[in-house]
């Protein structure tokens, strides 16, 4: 039977419209992407990470939203084994996912971009093209051994909750579970830090670059148009870079125990959560030329649609 509440009831309601939003807006992404694939038959670096990061956040909210409908509506399902660690680490895997990829893009952006001497830099400048595929593929295979560690955390948890006796000294058991739930919190933990420092990393040396570019623009009376162009790219890095942090302090906030509890601090948390994904696609797809005419035309022959009914 459903144990509904009116809070469980809102929060719901609300994760339901944010992930529909999501789940449309990189369903778009990636139709379009993969419509140009089919058409070119061959996709730019930016391209297939773009491609990549919207399978990985479409699989992300559907799995998201079905957890935590079942979490709220129906906590029951979560005592028949196979559904909670199941679910938990699918979600975890294409959570990793999400985030290594977004990574894959900032550092891609950095390279491509950002104009250091270095040696080393000029040689990922050159190859970068060729890299991409692989730093997609470390990611997958990063975020599939997460997934399956925390599978494997998740299922020791449960042998040991089960084989615990009321005979079973209390203060024993508890140090079982909190060494089980120390593990889980580390490879959960290592992938959002790890993950968020090759963001800020990358963010922070493409604007360095391009702070010290737009200064000797100015210094060489270049026309006031580059200048404006430069200034912009600052800020749309920027903006990425605050919104990543604050989903970065968000999802840590998650792994504290105190988020189970019916607060409005985290209901906000969980709120922001489903609206970053689609969010930030959105973002990506008005700086993306292509993506965005394509957006623009689609909405303009709906919007004819419903003048002509």
């Amino acid at each position: 039977q459903p144990n509904v509440t009116s809070y469980g009831a809102t929060t719901v309601a609300i994760i339901t419209l944010e992930a529909f939003a999501g789940v449309w807006i990189n369903a778009f992404l990636v139709c379009v992407l993969c419509i140009a694939w089919v058409k070119k038959k061959t996709l730019n670096s930016s391209e297939k990470i773009l491609l990549l990061l919207g399978c990985s956040r479409f699989c992300s909210l559907c799995i998201s939203w079905v957890y935590s409908f079942l979490s709220i509506i129906y906590p029951n399902y979560f005592y028949v084994q196979p559904t909670c660690k199941f679910l938990l680490s699918i979600q975890n895997f294409f959570n990793s996912s999400n985030l290594w990829v977004s990574a894959c893009l900032y550092v891609f952006y950095c390279i491509k971009i950002a104009n250091f001497r270095n040696s080393c830099f000029i040689y990922l400048k050159v190859k970068i093209d060729k890299i991409v595929p692989w730093l997609l593929l470390g990611s997958g295979l990063l975020s599939l051994a997460i997934g399956s560690s925390l599978y494997n955390i998740i299922d020791k948890a449960q042998r040991n909750n089960r084989n615990s006796t009321g005979r079973e000294n209390f203060s024993k058991v508890s140090g079982k579970m909190d060494d089980v739930f120390f593990h889980y919190y580390f490879v959960y933990g290592f992938g959002f830090v790890s993950s968020f420092t090759a963001v800020i990393t990358s963010a922070l040396l493409l604007l360095f670059s391009l702070w010290r570019h737009k200064r000797k623009m100015q210094t060489n009376s270049m026309n006031n148009l580059s200048v404006e162009a430069h200034i912009r790219a600052m800020k749309s890095i920027l903006s990425f870079f605050i919104i990543y942090s604050i989903n970065f302090v968000f999802l840590t906030l998650t792994l504290i125990s105190s988020t189970q509890k019916e607060n409005p601090m985290m209901f906000l948390v969980y709120v922001f959560l489903y609206v970053f994904p689609g969010v930030h696609s959105l973002i990506l797809i008005f700086s993306n030329p292509k993506l965005k005419n394509t957006l623009i035309r689609i909405l303009s022959c709906v919007k004819c649609m419903v003048c002509m009914r």
